[in-house]
């Protein structure tokens, strides 16, 4: 106790000029020992001990005043990694001095491309470097130890290495007088090593856990943004955590933050509905020097990615993207078409400048990258103003490569140019052919039954719409797949009502969720005579079902309609245009000689009552029978 109180009493004096005049005047004898305790209490109090909290690294630094020498300019100013060398050769230096010769050699042979690592670190001068760093590895600081770590690691330094091993049990003794800051910048580090079968376990252990116990330090947005690149590595409560801290600094997030974190969330699938607003409403506000292209096409990935839809967003997108079309390559077009279609939202002056960026680099586009571009625009049911141009170069361009494409592919493509009404004779007899079928059998069950779903439709497609060749057989050989059958909608389940109750004099004259040999499904299925009232289906001939229903014909001036319910997403976004899949549907069934009843469900929520939905679809009856005989 007295010898704490004499500390204390030493450092007081030591602060306060008064108090140390005045107390000269008591200097004596007994007084000697207070001068080896004052030292000995400043070395002990810049050891940090384990039992205090967890303050900030700041108060940790000494307070050193830092004076630029020579050698400090010469390394700065160098351009080879000689001149780095030769300077330290000539010069010399400190501990911390040798760190940041190493830390400028890293990014010289980095940015030549990392060819002359080897004879860098076979150097002599490299390997006294190195000796001077690892021989007084403990007096490094903090900020430059964690630099150096990923600097000798982009200098080519094997994990084994001695001098590397060193740094690392350095960093993970410091880890609690580290900032969250050299935290990130560690874990970053130990996250791509690890990534490559290098890492140090314990090392980004410790430091995921000192993340996770100290996240209330976080303040920096590109901290924020660093380690939510590193998603993987986190654990789901730090992510919560970083995700609370995004939103709460959003409003200081570089355009390039946004990306990173809007690329984190996509990677992991969090789908941040409250942070991606955020994200987007600060995205909008960045001047046009800052959205770069790469920048906004990983945004409409991330987006496409997730989901989000975000209006104001998309149209600041295209209105930059738009003058720029020119400049991008074959790549960002692919890949802006492929995401914006994942979004369902078409721009038609951006797609068109797509279709128009094909037809002036066509050689340009690789036979994968062309069918990337036709999936997205057959999703969107997207049709070029000059299409037979834009479509002839499409078709030059697959002539000699469509055969070779993977079975999988190929299929999705054909399917594509049956949506967009494109496909040639020869691509549905390739398909249809059952020696074909049969590569498309692998896989899971739920994959197998969409492509033999697909392959029906490219069926459909040369028999309905006079496409298939002399001889093509339209018979689907892969098995169907027994699934459970999906749960009616709201719009479905009230449609089934509906008709019901206007079919209740006739309870043979409607059916419910008609599987079709082309593929679809019908909601709902009704032959009314001439004079509008329901018949019978039992013995009515239906060549549309798998068994050819039964042996009469239709009444003379008979109709035959099929009900569609069109949900939220069988619509683009912000539109009420059907998507390809589905306007291909309705096509088919008109070409099946149905009179196609749609139900879209904006239309269907305004109709409160019973009464009403039996008289809106009376209504949608009669108007469907008068255009058929209008023709």
């Amino acid at each position: 106790m007295t010898t704490r109180l004499l500390g204390r009493w030493a450092r007081l004096l030591s602060r306060c000029p008064q108090a140390s005049a005045s107390a000269a005047h008591l200097q004596g004898p007994t007084a000697q020992p207070a001068q080896p305790l004052r030292s000995q209490v400043q070395i002990r109090s810049a050891v940090r001990p384990l039992c205090l909290g967890h303050g900030r690294a700041q108060e940790e630094e000494p307070n050193v005043t830092f004076k630029r020498t020579k050698l400090d300019m010469l390394v700065e100013k160098a351009t080879t990694p000689q001149e780095v060398l030769q300077a330290w050769e000539d010069l010399g230096g400190s501990p911390n001095q040798a760190a940041s010769c190493l830390s400028q050699l890293s990014r010289l042979v980095v940015g030549k491309g990392g060819a002359d690592s080897a004879d860098v670190l076979q150097d002599p001068r490299c390997v006294d470097l190195l000796e001077t760093v690892n021989s007084q590895v403990s007096v490094i600081w903090n900020g430059t130890l964690v630099s150096l770590l990923r600097s000798l690691s982009n200098l080519g330094l094997t994990p084994s290495a001695t001098v590397l091993r060193s740094l690392q049990t350095e960093a993970l003794w410091r880890l609690r007088r580290l900032t969250y800051r050299q935290l990130s910048y560690l874990v970053d580090w130990a996250s791509s090593r690890h990534s490559q079968g290098q890492g140090d376990e314990a090392l980004t252990a410790a430091v995921l856990k000192q993340l996770e116990l100290r996240w209330t330090e976080l303040s920096d947005p590109r901290t924020v943004s660093t380690l939510m690149g590193r998603a993987t590595q986190l654990s789901p409560f730090l992510m919560d955590k970083l995700e609370d801290k995004a939103l709460e600094l959003a409003e200081k997030f570089s355009a390039e933050d946004i990306r990173k974190v809007a690329l984190a969330l996509a990677s992991q699938g969090r789908r941040a509905v409250p942070l991606l607003r955020a994200l987007s409403y600060h995205l909008h506000q960045k001047p046009s020097s800052e959205l770069k292209t790469p920048l906004l096409l990983d945004i409409a990935f991330a987006y496409g990615k997730l989901n989000f839809h975000q209006t104001q967003v998309f149209q600041r997108m295209a209105a930059e993207l738009l003058p720029r079309l020119p400049e991008m390559s074959s790549t960002d077009v692919t890949r802006c078409s492929k995401s914006l279609a994942f979004l369902k939202w078409l721009h038609l002056p951006l797609f068109e400048g797509f279709a128009q960026h094909f037809q002036s680099n066509s050689e340009k586009y690789s036979t994968l990258q062309l069918c990337n571009l036709l999936m997205s625009f057959a999703k969107l049911n997207f049709q070029p103003s000059n299409r037979e141009e834009f479509y002839r170069r499409v078709h030059e361009a697959l002539e000699g490569s469509w055969q070779g494409l993977e079975p999988f592919l190929l299929a999705d493509v054909v399917w594509s140019l049956c949506v967009l009404q494109q496909a040639k004779p020869e691509f549905i007899a390739a398909l249809t052919d059952p020696d074909f079928q049969t590569k498309l059998s692998g896989g899971s069950p739920v994959r197998t039954e969409n492509y033999r779903l697909k392959l029906l439709h490219i069926a459909a497609s040369g028999q309905l719409e006079s496409l298939g060749a002399l001889g093509v057989h339209p018979t689907i050989h892969l098995p169907t797949i027994q699934a459970k059958a999906p749960s009616l909608t709201s719009l479905q389940s009230g449609l089934h009502t509906a008709l019901q109750s206007l079919t209740s004099s006739c309870t043979t004259a409607l059916r419910t969720d008609v599987n079709t040999v082309y593929g679809w499904t019908i909601d709902a299925e009704l032959v009314v005579d001439s004079e509008n009232k329901p018949v019978s289906l039992e013995k009515l001939v239906a060549p549309h079902l798998p068994g050819g229903g039964g042996s009469e014909q239709l009444p003379q001036g008979a109709h035959r309609l099929a009900f569609l319910a069109w949900e939220f997403p069988h619509f683009g976004s912000r539109s009420k245009d059907l998507l390809g899949r589905f306007a291909m549907q309705k096509r088919h069934l008109q070409l099946a000689g149905f009179l196609v009843v749609e139900v879209p469900y904006f239309e269907w929520l305004e109709l409160k009552s019973d009464w009403q939905k039996v008289a809106y679809l009376k209504d949608k009856m009669g108007k469907a029978i008068a255009e058929d005989m209008a023709k």
